[in-house]
């Protein structure tokens, strides 16, 4: 991973507003996946529910206990082989971090519109374009409110933005 994104994404944890830019090649990919999951986890709600779910992928990145990339978190979960092809993967239903990766429905956006101005967002944030704060403090989890997972009781809640509820480790 590039040095300077991580640096940003250190900041984004420390919960220090991060102005730092990295190298636009090879960034495209983890532009598309940071703006997939705010328009497919988020795209109800306003501004800070965007930046509040962004901020959670954002912080997984630099934890140790996640992948390292913003693709790779979007798309951890169990996978399975392909039954005509054993070197193929794909995820297990309903069983990913972020569920609609593995919703079986279809990843495109449907509001072109919406799903343009949330890339915008997401090439400002990891650019360093905008000054991004992590306004969950350093939430790694969240949930919607009309939920109650078992595995919210390990975790230390931090806050509560639109239909959403953060946690961290504890």
């Amino acid at each position: 991973m590039n040095k300077i994104v991580k640096a940003a994404i250190l900041g984004i944890a420390a919960g220090m507003t991060v102005s730092a830019s990295f190298s636009a090649r090879g960034s495209d990919n983890q532009i598309e996946c940071l703006a997939k999951n705010m328009y497919f986890e988020a795209r109800s709600q306003g501004t800070a529910g965007v930046l509040a779910v962004s901020a959670v992928v954002l912080n997984r990145v630099n934890d140790s206990r996640f992948p390292d990339t913003i693709c790779g978190v979007v798309k951890q979960g169990p996978t399975r082989a392909s039954w005509l092809n054993r070197n193929k993967r794909y995820p297990i239903r309903n069983r990913c971090q972020f569920s609609w990766y593995c919703d079986g429905k279809s990843d495109v956006p449907k509001n072109k519109k919406l799903y343009n101005k949330l890339e915008g967002l997401a090439t400002s944030i990891l650019s360093g374009e905008i000054n991004f704060i992590d306004i969950t403090d350093g939430a790694t989890f969240y949930h919607a409110d009309y939920v109650q997972p078992s595995w919210a009781k390990t975790k230390t809640r931090t806050v509560e933005i639109e239909d959403h509820i953060f946690y961290r480790w504890k």
